[in-house]
């Protein structure tokens, strides 16, 4: 799987490409991130990848052509997706992490200021995605979630893959069921905090009743 993103920040991103799982799996091969600077594709000397928005308002908008430029030129592989982050768009899931691993490529837009020309998430882009009712700078940090949950749903990048299958948000189920490790018993002030018995009992078939029963 290959990652793109188009930002004017790529240097946000070089701390995460060493992250240990993310870096293990760039040097397995199995994934590969690449980061690409939108002024590199602007059409003038000074680097300008913003106007000011037809209409009046406040802040910049991303142009257009720059980021035609820079899709034209990142677009290699067979089976891609071009993303663009935004608010309004539709809600990131489980359910897009898992179609987006089985992808040779993903190309994502980073946004900033005011936003981005229409005619690019019209035109251009394949899926408008938001990762929460809320805004940011930038589509850079959603981007990086969007890696994460997209890498460890191809194989080999997490060790054990059963760590994939059997938690939130797959198999239908909303959330996982509680964890607990040692000690045994924690001391919160007067409290003694206890692993529930169940969870001692070596009885595997009720520890499979528990955990499902407390799987919200």
């Amino acid at each position: 799987m290959q990652f793109d993103i188009i930002t004017i920040f790529p240097e946000f991103f070089e701390s995460f490409k060493q992250e240990a799982l993310i870096s293990r799996a760039q040097a397995r091969k199995l994934i590969s991130i690449q980061t690409h600077n939108l002024r590199d594709y602007a059409d003038d000397e000074r680097g300008t990848i913003d106007g000011r928005p037809y209409g009046g308002g406040a802040g910049m908008v991303l142009l257009f052509e720059p980021l035609r430029k820079a899709i034209k030129a990142i677009r290699k592989k067979k089976k891609v997706t071009i993303v663009v982050f935004n608010p309004k768009g539709k809600k990131f899931d489980q359910a897009m992490a898992k179609k987006w691993a089985k992808l040779d490529q993903l190309i994502m837009i980073c946004g900033r200021y005011e936003g981005i020309d229409q005619r690019v998430i019209d035109e251009l882009a394949d899926e408008e995605i938001s990762v929460g009712d809320y805004v940011l700078f930038g589509g850079e940090v959603p981007a990086m979630a969007v890696m994460e949950a997209v890498s460890r749903l191809i194989p080999g990048v997490v060790a054990k893959e059963e760590s994939t299958q059997n938690e939130s948000f797959s198999n239908g189920s909303n959330l996982e069921h509680p964890h607990y490790t040692r000690p045994e018993v924690v001391v919160l002030g007067k409290k003694k905090l206890r692993v529930p018995k169940v969870l001692l009992s070596g009885d595997h078939k009720k520890i499979a009743e528990w955990r499902e029963k407390n799987t919200k």
